[in-house]
């Protein structure tokens, strides 16, 4: 379903209704759960590629920590974060081995 777009209830039982309103509310709570963790590791990302291994070091730990907060609450799947992480962590050693020039 679009972002946006109303939920179409057929029925008017009570309990459908309580359904559509909590699946509303639920995936409202989801999209700004996923949306954060997307913009940390953007913001990640972007000191990776600037080359600023200090700004990347102190993002990695709360990036990290904003992944595993999403898979507790059942936004990401564990092996996604787990993937997200390796390569994020991966990407700073690299940096943060690289010889100043």
């Amino acid at each position: 379903m679009a972002q946006g777009t109303p939920t179409k209830v057929k029925k008017r039982k009570k309990s459908v209704l309580k359904r559509a309103a909590q699946s509303i509310k639920r995936s409202a709570i989801n999209r700004a759960n996923r949306t954060r963790v997307r913009s940390m590791i953007k913001s990640l990302r972007g000191a990776i590629n600037a080359g600023d291994g200090s700004a990347a070091g102190k993002l990695l730990s709360t990036t990290v920590a904003s992944i595993d907060r999403a898979v507790a609450k059942g936004v990401l799947t564990k092996n996604t974060a787990n993937r997200y992480k390796s390569r994020l962590a991966l990407a700073c050693n690299d940096l943060q081995a690289q010889p100043r020039a």
